[in-house]
C-alpha cells in the first residue's frame, strides 16, 4: 500500500474509502459497513466521511465499520460551512463524534468556504485540537488563493489537507495547486476519484485495464496515485467494487500508459476555476 506522510509525520493511506451517499437507503447500511471493514482488511484504513452525506447517516455507518476496531481506522469527516463560526464548529464536532460514536476524529474539514471568516474556523478547529477531538484540521474545495488565506491566518503546517475534485477527466488542479500544496506540505484528498463512472468506459482507460489484467476502476485510482502526497478516497458500497478499487493500491502506470490518457484525458493548458460538486 502507498502511504502519504501528513505534516505532523503520520503517514496513511494513499487509497482509503469514501462514503458519499451511504446511509441514505433503508436497509443498505449494514452491507455499506461490511464493505468499508472489508477495505480496513484490506489496508485501506482511511475512511472519509462528512455531516452533510446523509445529514450523519454516513458517519453511522462508519461508526458501525469501525467498532471494536477504532483504532485501526483513520476516520476523516466535515463541517458544513453554515456550521463553521467559531462555537458551531465546535458544536457540530461534538454532534459528529456523537454519530461516528468516538472521542476523536483523526482529521476535520471545512467542507467548503462559507460566510463565516477563515480565521474563526481555523480558531474552532485548533481548540478543537488542544482538546484532543480532533487530531487533525484541513479544508476542502479550497483553491490556490483560497489556500493562501488560510495559510495567513494559521501557523505554518497547520492545515494538514485539502479535498478536491480530482479525476482523468477533470484535471485542473495540476496547473497551480497540486505544486501550491506539496510545497506547504498539505496533502491533496482527490474525491469523486471515478469520475462518477464516467471515465471508466472511455477506450483509453479500458484499453490499459485490460493490459494490465485489473478493472478500469484500478487504473483510474493508480493514475491519481502516480502523485506524491494525494490520497484517493473512492466509494465502495460492494465487496466487488472494493476489490475493483484496492488493485490501484500497489499498481504502476508506465510511461507509455500515462501517455495514452493524456492524449484522451488532456492537461490543463491554463488556469481554470477550481470545480466542485
Amino acid at each position: 500500500m502507498r502511504m502519504v506522510t501528513l505534516a505532523g509525520g503520520e503517514q496513511v493511506p494513499a487509497l482509503g474509502l469514501g462514503t458519499w451517499r451511504m446511509g441514505e437507503r433503508a436497509g443498505y447500511g449494514g452491507r455499506e459497513a461490511d464493505a468499508l471493514r472489508a477495505g480496513l482488511d484490506l489496508g485501506m484504513t482511511l475512511i472519509d466521511t462528512a455531516e452533510m452525506y446523509g445529514d450523519g447517516s454516513a458517519e453511522e455507518v462508519v461508526a458501525d465499520a469501525i467498532e471494536g476496531r477504532r483504532d485501526d481506522a483513520f476516520v476523516v469527516s466535515k463541517v458544513l460551512p453554515h456550521n463553521a463560526s467559531r462555537d458551531g464548529a465546535i458544536a457540530a464536532c461534538e454532534r459528529s463524534l456523537g454519530r461516528l460514536r468516538t472521542d476523536r476524529i483523526d482529521l476535520y474539514l471545512l467542507h467548503w468556504r462559507g460566510r463565516h471568516p477563515l480565521a474563526e474556523t481555523v480558531e474552532a478547529f485548533e481548540q478543537l485540537k488542544a482538546d484532543g477531538k480532533i487530531r487533525y484540521w484541513g479544508v476542502s474545495n479550497f483553491d490556490t488563493s483560497d489556500m493562501e488565506e488560510v495559510h495567513g491566518v494559521s501557523r505554518p503546517q497547520s492545515c494538514a489537507a485539502n479535498q478536491v475534485l480530482y479525476h482523468l477527466g477533470e484535471r485542473g488542479i495540476e496547473w497551480d495547486l497540486i505544486a501550491g500544496c506539496r510545497n506547504a506540505e498539505v496533502a491533496l484528498m482527490a474525491y469523486t476519484p471515478l469520475g462518477e463512472g464516467a471515465v471508466l468506459y472511455e477506450p483509453a482507460v479500458t484499453a490499459t485495464a485490460e493490459r494490465h489484467d485489473v478493472e478500469p476502476a484500478a487504473i483510474a485510482l493508480a493514475w491519481i496515485l502516480r502523485h506524491d502526497g494525494m490520497i484517493a478516497i473512492p466509494k465502495a458500497s460492494s465487496l466487488d467494487h472494493l476489490h475493483a478499487n484496492a488493485a490501484a493500491a500497489d499498481l504502476v502506470l508506465d510511461q507509455g500508459d500515462l501517455d495514452l490518457l493524456d492524449a484522451a484525458f488532456p492537461a490543463p493548458t491554463g488556469p481554470t476555476p477550481l470545480m466542485m460538486i
